[in-house]
C-alpha cells in the first residue's frame, strides 16, 4: 500500500516542479520545460495537462502561463507540507504502522 502512496508523492513532486518552472519561466513550452527540469517531454506534457485541468496553468500559443491560483498554491506549499508531515509523524509516533 505504501509503495503506491510513494508513487503518488513522486508524481505530485513532478507536478509541483513543473508548476514552479512555469511560474519562473512563463510563457514556456514543453521542450524548454523538459530541458529546464531534465524530465522527458511526455512526463512534462502529462503534468501540464493535469495542472491545466486543476486550473493552475493555462496554455497559450507562446507556452504555458501560471494562474494566480498556482502562485497562491506555491506560496502556501510549505505550510501544507508541514501539515502532511505532522500527520505522518503522528501516525508513526502513535504506532499506526505497528501491528
Amino acid at each position: 500500500m505504501l509503495e503506491k502512496i510513494g508513487d503518488e508523492i513522486d508524481l505530485i513532486r513532478r507536478h509541483l516542479m513543473v508548476a514552479r518552472a512555469v511560474v519562473a519561466h512563463e510563457p514556456i513550452g514543453i521542450i524548454k520545460l523538459s530541458e529546464v527540469l531534465g524530465e522527458p517531454q511526455h512526463r512534462v506534457r502529462y503534468s501540464l495537462r493535469v495542472l491545466e485541468q486543476m486550473g493552475y496553468i493555462r496554455a497559450s500559443p507562446l507556452g504555458a502561463y501560471a494562474t494566480p491560483q498556482a502562485k497562491q498554491m506555491l506560496a502556501n506549499l510549505s505550510e501544507e507540507l508541514d501539515l502532511l508531515i505532522g500527520t505522518l509523524e503522528a501516525m508513526k509516533r502513535d504506532g499506526i504502522g505497528n501491528v
